[in-house]
């Protein structure tokens, strides 16, 4: 599976916290065994998103965490431009049917610039050319930008398990290329079937998580959709993912 997205004006927005600007939510397949993800932000003139992904399982709990500094800046070749990527292996644990990425970029990081190569030096080197001594062009982070997504299913095992078993306890998400540590996920909590919830009651709470994504506060919205499906909201879910995906 390969998927471009455009991040502009009209994109989901979140100014909240750190992140600021366009983000773009993903929804994977978890029933095919491990994935590879190769995710790139592709160079636009001399302008690039810097991309940090937070992973969640199928029930929107934190499973890992991959700041911008694990995309790495990477040369344009003959059939790509100049890009920051990185790679993503994921076995999302067994019983899930899909788990999330969520992509966005964060003030500290549209404080930075990304040195790229410059044309004519990639040119010389492609031809095998002396590299003239030339300077690079530098491209400054940007709320806006265009990623590139290319999903593979393997087989074999990777290195970061996405999601829980049943009996396991619950853990923070693992971070990846990063020395501080991100925020505990809470526990599960282990509660009855609940009857099916009002019309009026799940409109409430339907609204609610539609108002908090808009405001850029994803930790509300996330708490609104456990709350109601503890009620036995059955809409809750979808409407907090088409939130994010500009779609609620």
């Amino acid at each position: 599976m390969t998927q471009d997205v455009q991040l502009n004006n009209v994109s989901p927005q979140i100014n909240q916290g750190q992140i600021q600007g366009a983000v773009a939510a993903f929804a994977l397949p978890a029933d095919r065994g491990s994935l590879e993800i190769q995710l790139s932000s592709l160079a636009n003139k001399n302008s690039i998103y810097a991309p940090s992904v937070l992973v969640l399982d199928e029930h929107m709990r934190p499973a890992a965490y991959y700041p911008s500094s694990y995309f790495a800046y990477q040369p344009p070749g003959v059939m790509s431009a100049d890009r920051l990527e990185g790679t993503l292996k994921l076995t999302p644990a067994l019983g899930q049917k899909q788990i999330y990425l969520l992509v966005y970029t964060t003030q500290q990081d549209l404080a930075k610039t990304t040195t790229l190569t410059n044309p004519a030096k990639a040119y010389a080197q492609g031809v095998g050319n002396a590299v003239p001594d030339i300077p690079d062009p530098i491209a400054s982070h940007s709320t806006s930008g265009t990623l590139k997504l290319k999903v593979t299913a393997e087989q074999g095992a990777s290195n970061i398990m996405i999601g829980m078993l049943q009996s396991a306890p619950a853990t923070p998400p693992v971070v990846v290329g990063a020395t501080a540590p991100a925020v505990a996920a809470p526990a599960p909590v282990v509660s009855a079937p609940a009857e099916p919830m009002l019309n009026d009651t799940e409109a409430y709470f339907n609204n609610g998580i539609k108002q908090a994504v808009k405001a850029g506060d994803i930790d509300k919205a996330l708490k609104l959709m456990n709350e109601a499906e503890k009620l036995g909201s059955t809409t809750a879910r979808e409407t907090f993912i088409g939130s994010v995906k500009g779609k609620g």
